[in-house]
């Protein structure tokens, strides 16, 4: 696996297709993952520290797996199939590693609430690396 960091988002309000870029952490390697509008602005909303009055879908998220007595321990983006990426939560809890499939955008968003590192799957990165001339 990969440790990635989040390194751009690009919002356009006009757009239904949001974009972030993860670049390895310590190297060269990034590439871009298209996004929903509502889930960048929980990104953007979370690198800024921005809270809410009340709990939006992702804080709701987070909060659940706290009052389950658990914790994000990393966020993984497993696979690549037909240009659509796959990820899953991973969580500790009482002493038990569980893995929870969902969207990336949505783990992003989450591992940015909870400063909770991303990974890449090295089979994931060598499929971007075939399907693109420069990595």
């Amino acid at each position: 696996m990969i440790h990635m960091e989040l390194s751009k988002i690009i919002i356009t309000e006009t757009s239904d297709h949001q974009i972030i870029v993860l670049t390895e952490r310590g190297g060269q390697r990034s590439f871009p993952i298209v996004i929903g509008l509502n889930e960048a602005w929980a990104i953007d909303r979370a690198v800024k520290g921005i809270t809410t009055p009340r709990p939006l879908t992702h804080d709701l998220i987070g909060n659940v797996i706290e009052c389950l007595n658990a914790g994000v321990i990393r966020v993984v983006i497993n696979d690549l199939r037909n240009n659509t990426f796959y990820a899953k939560i991973v969580l500790q809890q009482n002493g038990s590693t569980v893995e929870i499939d969902s969207r990336p955008s949505d783990a992003i968003a989450l591992a940015m609430q909870k400063n909770t590192p991303i990974f890449v799957a090295n089979k994931v990165i060598e499929e971007i690396c075939k399907s693109e001339d420069s990595f």
